[in-house]
């Protein structure tokens, strides 16, 4: 059910997190088996169950905030669970809502800064518009301090082609990004683009990322197409 969970930070001020892997759930071929997405042609009495058991197992006594996400910088600010609210950046003070963001090959980042937590889903375009930096942004205003964020799974510099305006349009707001695939033509690496931004804004960067195309145990679009379905990143405060 995961590719990674932890727990981190001291009494009263840690966080738990994970992001999902694909394994688990009820979701038939070709979206076996823990498909996490909102739509799509996996029947939604699947996706439902799977994200009944995702959310049991990590956190039975919270409600969920998620997103309906727009590959766009807005923030939404979770008082309490919200149900597919427009953006790509969600943070919360609450220890009763687990944030959610989905993926499957853009980069799902959670955050954790004290007594706030912040989930974002940042591909090409979020990278682009600083989909990250608002989020933390958004999590400082509300008083985080000491942000710490995990890198989630996604496409890497070496399988993600794309053209080469694209990557100049890019690379032209964000060069940590500019790469290669491995059989030498122009690709984005969206993931040091983000550890970038990251960075720049003083956080402390945790990368337990790998390849969705390289990892059959992952979702990829690029790799699988309609076919892929999503995994998700889930973040809470532990009262």
């Amino acid at each position: 059910m995961y590719a990674f969970r932890t727990t981190h930070g001291p009494a009263g001020r840690s966080v738990e997190l994970a992001f999902t892997d694909r394994l688990g759930g009820v979701s038939a071929a070709p979206w076996d088996e823990l498909d996490l997405a909102i739509e799509g042609e996996d029947p939604e009495e699947a996706r439902a169950e799977n994200l009944c058991r995702v959310l049991a197992d990590f956190a039975p006594d919270a409600g969920l905030a998620d997103l309906r996400q727009v590959h766009g910088r807005e923030v939404v600010t979770a008082d309490g669970p919200v149900e597919r609210v427009p953006g790509d950046g969600i943070v919360t003070t609450r220890s009763d809502v687990v944030l959610m963001v989905r993926a499957a090959d853009c980069v799902p980042v959670l955050l954790s800064g004290g007594t706030v937590v912040g989930a974002a889903h940042a591909g090409r375009a979020g990278v682009a518009a600083g989909v990250v930096p608002a989020t933390v942004e958004r999590m400082r205003e509300l008083g985080a301090a000491d942000v710490v964020a995990w890198i989630g799974p996604h496409v890497c510099g070496g399988c993600y082609e794309v053209p080469e305006q694209m990557q100049e349009e890019v690379g032209s707001v964000e060069p940590t990004t500019v790469a290669t695939t491995t059989w030498g033509t122009p690709s984005l690496d969206l993931g040091a683009g983000v550890r970038a931004q990251l960075e720049r804004l003083g956080v402390e960067v945790v990368d337990v990322s790998r390849c969705t195309v390289e990892s059959p145990d992952l979702y990829s679009h690029r790799r699988d197409g309609r076919g892929a379905g999503r995994h998700a990143g889930l973040v809470r405060r532990v009262a």
